[in-house]
């Protein structure tokens, strides 16, 4: 199959929900890079705009997935301590007492989703590692090239993952793979979080980049001491 053909197949396949071998192997084709590629670049053009028209979800929106995820596998594990190890006593209710099967394997799920999303909201605070010290010693235009270096490595970073994670999902939707402990759990359900999440990554991205340049055509500070959980 030709590469247009099989980008054809991808779009009208996931449109459509019918997820069949000949998808499966559409997406493991180039055509998928030359498809999310560019789609993943929109997406950060209207993850960009979207969070300049809502304030509030630039500010929140990672963070809120994060603590409530954080909030949701605790509570999960502290039930889960407590069914295991509670005392057979009259008071305790019968349904609670055993460990869920499901208890050890939503957690390690809901925990690529925290952590996606957190890395996602640090790379619009800068917070990773990037060695600010050598970088402050450069001048204008030599930080500018290497926060432009960041941009494009970032951004490869993400049409990667999109791409890849893509992959897993629909091969995970055409082999029916269900969350281990469950009846009826999809492992998609949390897997195709994770494209979703560089995609607003690649926003991030942009973001930071069209601010860098404002800053070097202003004569701003273009790198500052970025800081864990501050405010972006």
């Amino acid at each position: 199959m030709s590469v247009w053909s099989d980008i054809v197949t991808i779009v009208t396949a996931t449109l459509s929900g019918d997820i069949t071998f000949q998808v499966v192997q559409a997406y493991r084709s180039p055509a998928a890079w030359y498809l999310f590629g560019p789609l993943t670049f929109l997406g950060g053009i209207f993850v960009y705009y979207i969070y300049k028209k809502v304030p509030i979800l630039d500010r929140q929106l990672e963070r809120t997935v994060v603590v409530y995820t954080y909030i949701v596998i605790a509570g999960i594990i502290f039930v889960g301590v407590i069914q295991r190890f509670a005392p057979e006593v009259w008071w305790f209710p019968e349904s609670w007492r055993g460990q869920p099967a499901w208890s050890t394997t939503i957690p390690p799920l809901l925990f690529m989703i925290m952590a996606w999303f957190g890395c996602t909201f640090n790379v619009r605070l800068r917070t990773h590692l990037s060695f600010n010290e050598f970088r402050t010693k450069f001048p204008p235009a030599g930080q500018m090239f290497v926060l432009c270096l960041d941009a494009l490595l970032w951004f490869g970073f993400c049409v990667t993952v999109v791409t890849t994670t893509a992959r897993v999902t629909v091969n995970s939707i055409d082999n029916f793979q269900i969350v281990l402990g469950t009846d009826n759990m999809m492992q998609w359900w949390f897997i195709i979080t994770v494209p979703f999440a560089f995609i607003l990554m690649a926003g991030r991205v942009i973001e930071n980049l069209v601010e860098d340049i404002h800053n070097y055509r202003t004569g701003k500070p273009l790198i500052q001491q970025a800081v864990i959980g501050g405010d972006v």
